[in-house]
């Protein structure tokens, strides 16, 4: 099944970057889509009071965004946030009405179609510092920003202490998302196979 795999780091040197790619590649169906590669203004200049035209990069990312079956964000923790690349291509992409709408009962409706999703973290901290913390960029790309959209069965998976991580550590993780990006897609295709069946 398709999956749509967001890279959020501005380096292309990145570990963030490295396992973007890598899953990509994994899954067999998926478009990688590297924020610091497209040309868009990240700043929502009027707020939500008025409409800024998308530019085309972001056109075809909405496109993609409505038609992928899984979704996989991939981003540093920088101060316990993602960085503002990939913040400002929410507030851009991420519409009123069609990636979400609110009911008349005021509750938000996500209209995402993607059945699953994945997001892949990268830290500096130790996986007990994030815990301590409440981890609120998580909760806050996992909760407030994927699931609200309507993307269900978001698994998150963080690579800590990457400061201090060796290249066989690093080399461990590529290929740990490897096998995720594998058993992902297959999890996608049951999911696919049990809708088709209804």
């Amino acid at each position: 099944m398709s999956a749509l795999v967001i890279d959020g780091h501005p380096s292309p040197e990145s570990l963030t970057a490295a396992l973007s790619r890598r899953y990509a590649e994994a899954h067999g169906d998926a478009v990688l889509l590297t924020l610091r590669d497209l040309a868009f203004d990240p700043v929502l200049r009027e707020g939500y009071r008025g409409v800024q035209q998308l530019e085309p990069d972001l056109e075809r990312c909405l496109s993609l965004l409505l038609t992928a079956d899984h979704l996989v964000v991939a981003s540093p923790v920088w101060w316990a946030s993602t960085p503002a690349l990939l913040k400002g291509f929410f507030d851009r992409v991420l519409l009123p009405k069609e990636t979400y709408r609110y009911r008349p009962s005021g509750l938000p409706e996500g209209l995402l179609p993607a059945q699953s999703g994945r997001l892949l973290l990268t830290s500096d901290s130790p996986r007990w510092f994030l815990a301590w913390t409440g981890e609120p960029a998580a909760r806050q790309v996992r909760d407030q920003t994927m699931r609200f959209c309507g993307v269900r069965g978001v698994r998150t998976t963080r690579f800590t202490s990457v400061r201090r991580a060796d290249a066989m550590r690093r080399e461990a993780w590529l290929a740990s998302v490897e096998r995720l990006a594998r058993r992902d897609a297959r999890r996608a295709r049951a999911l696919a196979d049990v809708g088709a069946r209804r």
